[in-house]
């Protein structure tokens, strides 16, 4: 397994990521959530492959352009979103090697106060990962009835509290607007209270509003049925998540594809046609998760999740998943 040092925003299991994607010379890779490009550069520089990246965040797109420049005849980046990638990508259906996803938010969103992700910075309440989108976190907070609010925060966030977080939230946007991060979680605090060594108590509803403003699940539903058409025989997808809404999803996936069987889940993929009938193999029997060296040199790491898969063959037939 070849180690690649850490940087300031290191993306977290690369190491198990570049040995489960195992990217060799003249092959494609997608990596389908380029952000800081921590995944990228690591697969540019461990063989003479070629990377294809995509990301929703102008911001990301334009941190790609640096690596235009310096890989030119090997990376490129395009605007949108993974969950479109067998579009972004058509022509290339059945014949890519490899496929990168690291689900969530990016450490260059949480760190900045302005894209207001983070409870511990003072920001606008937005939270959008692509500057198009027209849904904010504040628009939720704000316009939203108080039984829908009480209904995301408990499925996205897995937040028991959610009804009186929901009540406390409408209770005082009737005083003033709620229009930043802070005001948000200090709501929430006052509400949900914590051991002195617990998560922080507004981290499952801002996960929770960040999720249903992107769309997060449905994208990785989506990036998981698009993978399975631009995966060319022997080709690996190597999915991080972080929370157990997404590993769920990603599990029952592979499970369903490789022929293992999975119980059932509020979030299952629903009856979508696929262009192709595949055979796949597990390369994870079990999920992997970061070491403790890694968990305490970057606290993001501790939740991680990493499965893979690989395409064994591809029928020519259609079938109902």
């Amino acid at each position: 397994m070849t180690h690649i040092a850490p940087s300031l925003h290191s993306p977290v299991l690369l190491n198990e990521v570049l040995y489960y994607l195992a990217p060799k010379d003249g092959e494609v890779i997608i990596d389908g959530t380029f952000g800081g490009g921590g995944y990228s550069k690591a697969i540019l520089e461990s063989s003479l492959c070629v990377v294809k990246a995509v990301d929703r965040d102008l911001e990301a797109v334009e941190r790609g352009r640096e690596f235009e420049k310096k890989y030119p005849d090997r990376f490129s980046i395009i605007e949108g979103r993974f969950g479109a990638m067998d579009d972004l990508f058509s022509d290339r259906i059945g014949k890519i090697d490899g496929i990168a996803l690291d689900i969530g938010v990016s450490s260059y969103q949480l760190d900045q106060r302005e894209r207001g992700f983070s409870f511990r910075l003072d920001g606008p309440l937005d939270m959008r990962m692509s500057q198009k989108a027209t849904l904010s976190a504040a628009d939720v907070v704000n316009t939203y009835k108080e039984k829908d609010l009480a209904d995301i925060i408990y499925r996205y966030g897995e937040e028991r509290h959610s009804r009186a977080i929901a009540r406390k939230i409408v209770l005082e946007r009737q005083k003033q607007p709620v229009t930043t991060t802070l005001q948000l979680a200090e709501i929430v605090r006052s509400v949900v209270r914590s051991a002195k060594h617990d998560i922080d108590p507004a981290t499952k509803t801002f996960q929770a509003l960040r999720i249903y403003v992107n769309d997060e699940l449905g994208e990785l539903e989506r990036g998981l049925l698009a993978s399975e058409k631009l995966l060319a025989e022997g080709g690996r997808l190597v999915v991080v998540s972080f929370h157990s809404l997404e590993d769920r999803i990603v599990k029952q996936f592979m499970q369903k594809r490789s022929g293992k069987a999975s119980q059932g889940s509020r979030h299952s993929l629903g009856a979508t046609k696929v262009a192709t009938q595949a055979e796949f193999k597990l390369l994870t029997k079990n999920v992997v998760r970061p070491s403790d060296e890694e968990s305490r040199r970057n606290p993001r790491a501790r939740s991680a999740r990493l499965r893979a898969l690989m395409r064994l063959k591809i029928a020519k037939t259609t079938k109902e998943v």
